[in-house]
């Protein structure tokens, strides 16, 4: 295909994103931030050195490879932060009662999640004190500065790629925006220089024709399954040919969707602590699963970690709209593949480098690699980036199924020849354990036969099970071959584990004093705590239960959840008033135990010489 060839298919299919109202930043072209930056390198335990001054560097020049040694940093820098008076000038330019777009948040996050996670927010929330982190003020001179460049010329750009791979073609559309505000300006989680985001749409080839099939959009550096949906599903809005993304505000992430998603932010530092949690609760619903009654509230909470910090990304749509048919356009795309120099030479991260330990503040790499400078897994597998390796494209899928089924069969051939065998030899064993059973002097021999027999009953048990699941796999596989030929084409959503959705309505809904006690309740928390240790510490123990009975109450009171907490803790007071009991008069339970059962016995044997 020619680069002609390839810059049409990325139009013919390029997305429509909405953005929240408030939204400051949008797709760029980077050779205008590239101007504006100058660019540094920061080696281990040196003063940061200054390569190329503002004004100076270009893309070519960003792309001339460089070496600097192991552990060092290669990083642009976008912008100074304003200082007080510039600062001051700009909220008074703006106004003090504010704008007609400005962003409201809303329901606050805090009161969308349980205590522990309020509490691990906390402990984030003071990192940042200790951490490295972007000034607020630095995205108030980054909304300036680009403010000045659309004034002085109004462009929105993306850059495409056309990945082929495994008989599916990806269009790889690529979004980069001059500053990521999430935290200073959403609430999110964290602030820095520069944004690199990304979807893909899927398309394979039929009869000569281009036909889409899968969409996946990139948010959070999350991959797999999750991401990737069909391009007929409901959730999959379309204007024509080109799918909408709702863009989060300030992150800039992609959802399908518009409206508040609940995200959370993995703390490097303890996430062996979430695996184990994340295995504790699969092992909890596996053994819970019998006796659930709501399994949609399951399914709401479960992979919310108290581990992880809750933040809310806002995807309203309620802003500018940039795309085909709408006021605002794209301008001409660039090709990133084969990768210019800009994109396969520059390893190092597109804004300032904050020095932040769990990366969050530090800018992001270019679309081809990560900031540690590895190449990204969306781009050396595109497939296998959104779950689609295990997928073949339309097309293929009979002929895969007659090979799998052809492979079956063979096995199962095999299986039959290797099951006769070994029936005939756990025949011949049973022979021999009876010969020798009768001769006591063979008694080890009669030992080791008995172990061989059993080990040959087990493996012969394998083999048939694995004969009556090939056997059950290939009718699925039949079965599936004559609905693909009827055209159906089955659920469209099966591969989903999880569905990132937005918060309902209902779950919106909340009074205003949940709001504030939800803002308040960990600070009270800790100020009463260190009030019980300083005055009260004799009854530190009495107070911190009671302290925690008091903020459960009315956690449960404003969720409307007091019945099922009231039950459960009554029922917790009864097994601990249980363990009491049988600590207390544990020998006189035992006792009374023996002797009911040897009453018992008595009776059904009396009972059975009656019958």
């Amino acid at each position: 295909m020619t680069a002609e060839a390839d810059l049409a298919l990325l139009r013919r299919f390029e997305p429509v994103i909405c953005y929240t109202k408030g939204e400051q930043f949008f797709p760029m072209d980077v050779a205008r931030y590239v101007r504006l930056c100058s660019y540094w390198v920061q080696r281990p335990n040196r003063t940061p050195l200054r390569i190329w001054p503002e004004g100076e560097l270009t893309l070519d020049r960003l792309g001339q490879p460089r070496v600097h040694g192991q552990g060092a940093v290669n990083y642009l820098k976008f912008i100074e932060p304003l200082n007080l008076t510039e600062m001051a000038a700009l909220r008074l330019r703006h106004g003090l009662l504010g704008q007609e777009d400005e962003f409201r948040a809303g329901r606050g996050r805090l009161a969308r999640v349980g205590y522990a996670s309020r509490l691990v927010d906390a402990l984030f929330s003071l990192s940042l004190l200790a951490r490295g982190r972007v000034p607020g003020a630095t995205a108030v001179a980054a909304a300036r500065a680009y403010q000045e460049m659309i004034v002085e010329r109004e462009m929105y750009k993306y850059y495409g790629r056309v990945a082929r791979q495994n008989g599916w073609v990806g269009l790889q559309y690529w979004f980069f925006y001059a500053y990521n505000n999430w935290r200073s300006g959403f609430f999110g989680a964290n602030d820095h220089e520069s944004d690199w985001e990304m979807i893909y749409i899927y398309l394979y080839q039929d009869e000569g024709e281009l036909h889409p099939e899968w969409v996946a959009y990139a948010a959070h550096d999350f991959s797999g399954d999750d991401l990737r949906r069909h391009w007929d599903d409901d959730e999959v809005e379309k204007v024509g040919e080109h799918p909408v993304i709702y863009a989060g505000a300030g992150s800039h992430a992609s959802y399908f969707q518009k409206g508040e998603y609940l995200a959370e932010l993995e703390i490097p530092l303890v996430t062996p602590l979430i695996r184990l949690a994340d295995q504790l609760q699969k092992g909890w619903d596996w053994a819970a699963r019998p006796y659930r009654e709501d399994e949609d509230e399951r399914a709401k909470w479960s992979d919310f970690s108290i581990f992880r910090v809750p933040f809310v990304d806002y995807a309203r749509g309620d802003g500018l709209v940039i795309g085909p048919g709408q006021a605002k356009t794209w301008a001409e795309p660039s090709l990133i593949d084969p990768p210019p120099p800009w994109v396969k030479d520059y390893r190092g991260l597109w804004g300032w480098y904050a020095r932040d330990p769990f990366s969050g503040e530090n800018a992001p790499a270019g679309p081809m690699y990560n900031r540690d400078g590895t190449v990204r897994r969306s781009w050396y597998d595109p497939l296998g980036w959104a779950g689609l390796e295990k997928v073949p494209p339309p097309p293929q899928r009979q002929t895969f199924i007659t090979l799998r089924q052809a492979q079956i069969e063979a096995r199962r051939e095999e299986l039959a020849q290797l099951i006769e065998l070994k029936s005939e030899e756990l025949q011949g064993l049973g022979i021999e354990l009876r010969a020798v059973s009768e001769l006591p002097h063979l008694k080890q021999v009669k030992r080791t036969h008995e172990e061989r027999l059993q080990a040959a009953a087990a493996e012969l048990d394998e083999l048939r099970a694995q004969m009556a699941e090939d056997a059950a796999v290939s009718q699925a596989l039949g079965r599936y071959a004559g609905r693909i030929r009827r055209g159906m084409r089955g659920p469209l959503r099966v591969h989903i584990r999880r569905a990132h959705e937005p918060a309902s309505d209902e779950g919106k809904r909340i009074n205003a004093f949940a709001e504030v006690w939800a803002a308040l309740s960990i600070g009270l928390f800790m100020i009463g705590f260190v009030t019980l240790a300083l005055f009260a510490r004799e009854y530190l123990v009495f107070g911190l239960i009671s302290l925690i009975s008091l903020i459960v109450f009315i956690e449960a009171s404003f969720r409307r959840r007091l019945t099922r907490v009231i039950t459960s803790v009554t029922i917790a007071l009864a097994v601990v008033a249980a363990l009491a009991l049988l600590f207390e008069f544990f020998w006189e339970l035992v006792t009374v135990g023996v002797l009911a059962a040897g009453s018992y016995i008595m009776w059904e044997n009396l009972r059975e010489l009656r019958g």
